[in-house]
């Protein structure tokens, strides 16, 4: 593994992990670091390198870094091997040993989760709209389709945008306190109209709502930290043309 790799674990999943900061990558420019995102208009080639030093790191081969095409929806995917198809999905889960399951984040929160009693795992993309409709509770449904049980499960978010960078204005949080009046309590006032939501505060209720045995957030702000993190909010702030993606990976 490169020693330069930078990876977050929690002491709270015990299996192999690692949320992946953009430190000890290939690219250059906008993209410095290691940009895993293959949807981005770096290099190709580049971006190849990186997700190898990404599996490396991971000790599984390139081919057993399986992902999904991103799509903000609630799907989860049951991985049962290697594959390079990558369906549109938010989430996957699998109880195959040497499988690793990855996300893509500039924002949104990676959720990795493990059952390690059950042996099955599962990993989720959930920004805000994936969410509010239910990608958490879908992988979770979907890793106690595979024999896990939510008592036994951990549920770790990673860097994400923290409330202080996430300013949204009265339609977003319409969109919220519609579902339930309740969601208020995840916003506080900001400039204006403005409202400022806190969206790991509201992954972490949705996961204990739906009676997982542990949650957590690593409290790490991907927008205020340019030098760890890629954060496409920061990007188009700074009007910049593209930005990277951080992958956030787990296996059995």
């Amino acid at each position: 593994m490169p020693a330069t790799l930078e990876i977050i674990t929690s002491d709270s999943l015990p299996v192999q992990h690692g949320f992946f900061t953009r430190k000890g990558g290939a690219s250059s420019g906008i993209f410095a670091g290691l940009n895993c995102g293959t949807g981005s208009s770096d290099i190709a080639e580049v971006v190849a390198i990186n997700r190898s030093r990404v599996a490396e790191a991971m000790d599984v081969p390139l081919e057993h870094l399986v992902g999904v095409h991103q799509v903000h929806s609630a799907d989860a995917y049951h991985v049962t091997g290697p594959t390079t198809d990558r369906p549109k999905a938010d989430a996957m889960v699998t109880a195959t040993p040497g499988i690793a399951l990855s996300i893509l984040t500039a924002d949104c929160q990676p959720v990795l989760f493990a059952d390690p009693k059950a042996g099955v795992i599962g990993a989720a993309h959930a920004g805000w709209r994936g969410s509010v409709d239910g990608v958490l509770e879908a992988t979770i449904d979907a890793m106690e389709a595979l024999g896990a049980h939510r008592k036994d499960m951990t549920a770790v978010i990673g860097p994400c945008i923290s409330q202080r960078a996430y300013e949204v204005g009265p339609e977003f949080f319409e969109t919220f306190t519609n579902e339930d009046r309740e969601n208020a309590r995840f916003f506080a006032n900001g400039e204006g109209d403005r409202m400022l939501f806190d969206l790991p505060a509201f992954g972490l209720f949705r996961l204990r709502e739906a009676g997982i045995g542990q949650a957590e957030w690593t409290r790490h702000c991907t927008y205020h930290d340019s030098d760890r993190f890629y954060s496409y909010r920061r990007t188009t702030h700074a009007k910049e043309a593209d930005y990277g993606r951080l992958i956030s990976v787990i296996r059995l």
